[in-house]
């Protein structure tokens, strides 16, 4: 039956109205996103405890550990660097990363795909086929080329591909963490070593000045000066001192070991000649907390991010509550009988748009959303965490840093006055005024100031490499800008 224009035109109509009220249904339905918002915050700098004004900058080389002056430090780190196996996994991590980002970003784009298919069919005699394909053995084939692009009016590609490149910026920023970390473990294990030589070196010490003591208790012994129990005294002092030797020695094996494992080496000294502490540069440390700490931390910037990422996952959360609207299209040949399928006639294509509106899901789209936003909740907590973590260790290094120099002021002058009145006891035995437990006790006690100074020295170091870590050891950080969590 023919449609009168008029009734053809009023049905027009009335398909747009339809169509008019479908996307504002669609619409009212994204009203369903109200009353799901972050809680959490992100601190700043001044509730922190740091300046908010910027201090004297202080400048950190991102190989900060030549500034210790120690060459063989820096071949260890330099090939820990290279060779260590969780570093390589943190590569691996990053290069997954930036791979999810690049399929992110290919995905948002115009889609385009080819098919072939050839078809050999019976078709039914008693189906919707008519005669003369009906009872018939056919083939038939389709070439053709399909097209989509997804038209992002809403930003779901855009927060997509914003996520996968901060959870990218992330991984860059824990690479350099874990390239920090492995730097200053090296570091804290080579000087550990040095400690452990040096401490070696003063049981050693020990060691000939009591084999001299005994030798001199046997000579007064034999002259008639001294008795029995001065011999024994001497005597028993002896195993003590290669006791502690021996425990020396196997705490450098140890440590050999361990570091070792951290260049990837195994079985062959890593630090033939140990240099001595009082070789080894100082690195100065600043006085106050440094007012940009934050742009300095690796892991700080990898939480940042994080938070970035998760907050772009908000937003393409939000977004899949709005119409998705794709550009189809098609072209191509199709026909039955193959020798047909390029022939003339056999031409097909279609173009259109799609229309797609969530009406009703049973409150999926809600519940990702709500997830979303708590986990950009929970990562809004993790970079706080991370900050308030930094300051602390930040302060407390400095902290240590200093009072370590203080000790070491009362330290070098406890031990003078140790070895002076070691020097009269030793006088005052030779010249039979005391008997040698006096010699021991100073003996004891000068050997006590010596371990001290070896471990304040050696304190001071570790503090040193533990104070560039926390201060991010020369890494500047490319921060996002402040983006809104609503």
């Amino acid at each position: 039956m023919r449609l009168e224009p008029n009734k053809t035109g009023a049905r027009a109509h009335l398909t747009q109205a339809a169509l008019l009220a479908l996307v504002a249904l669609g619409l009212t339905a994204c009203a369903s996103t109200s009353g799901i918002q972050p809680h959490a915050t992100l601190r700043d700098a001044p509730s922190l405890g740091l300046p908010a004004e910027q201090n004297a900058p202080v400048t950190l080389e991102a190989q900060w550990w030549q500034a210790f002056g120690d060459a063989q430090l820096n071949q260890l780190i330099e090939a820990a660097l290279a060779n260590n196996p969780s570093l390589k996994i943190v590569q691996a991590r990053l290069a997954r990363a930036q791979a999810g980002a690049d399929s992110v970003d290919a995905a948002s784009g115009p889609q385009l795909s080819a098919g072939i298919e050839a078809t050999r069919q019976k078709y039914t005699a008693n189906g919707a086929v008519p005669p003369p394909l009906a009872g018939t053995i056919q083939e038939s084939g389709t070439a053709q080329l399909s097209g989509s692009w997804e038209l992002d009016f809403f930003g779901k590609n855009r927060a997509a591909l914003e996520a996968a490149l901060g959870s990218t910026r992330a991984a860059q920023a824990d690479a350099e963490a874990a390239r920090m970390l492995m730097a200053s473990n090296v570091a804290r294990n080579y000087f550990s070593l040095v400690r452990l030589n040096e401490q070696l070196g003063v049981a050693q010490q020990l060691l000939a000045q009591r084999t001299q003591a005994q030798h001199l208790v046997q000579d007064r012994v034999n002259a008639g000066l001294d008795t029995q129990l001065e011999l024994r005294q001497s005597e028993g002092a002896l195993p003590e001192a290669r006791l502690q030797i021996e425990t020396l020695q196997e705490q450098l094996t140890l440590s050999q070991n361990a570091l070792n494992a951290l260049i990837g080496q195994q079985n062959k000294p890593v630090a033939p000649v140990l240099p001595s502490q009082s070789a080894i540069k100082n690195i100065a440390a600043p006085k106050v907390l440094p007012s940009d700490l934050l742009g300095r931390r690796a892991d700080i910037a990898a939480a940042r991010w994080r938070v970035e990422a998760a907050t772009q996952d908000v937003r393409n959360a939000r977004s899949q509550f709005y119409p998705n609207v794709n550009l189809m299209a098609f072209a191509g040949f199709s026909s039955i009988g193959l020798d047909r399928l390029f022939g003339a006639g056999s031409e097909q294509w279609g173009v259109g748009p799609a229309l797609r509106l969530p009406l009703f899901d049973g409150g999926r789209l809600r519940a990702n959303l709500r997830g979303k936003t708590s986990d950009l909740d929970a990562a809004i907590e993790s970079y706080n965490a991370a900050v308030i973590d930094a300051v602390h260790e930040v302060a407390d290094q400095l902290a240590s840093s200093q009072a370590i120099t203080r000790q070491q002021t009362e330290q070098r002058a406890a031990q003078a006055s140790a070895e002076n009145a070691h020097a009269i006891a030793v006088q005052r035995y030779e010249a039979g005024l005391s008997n040698y437990l006096q010699v021991l006790t100073a003996e004891t006690t000068v050997l006590n100031q010596r371990r001290q100074g070896v471990v304040l020295a050696a304190r001071a170091l570790d503090t040193q490499v533990a104070l560039m870590r926390a201060l991010g050891g020369g890494y500047h950080a490319d921060l996002p800008a402040a983006t809104s969590q609503k």
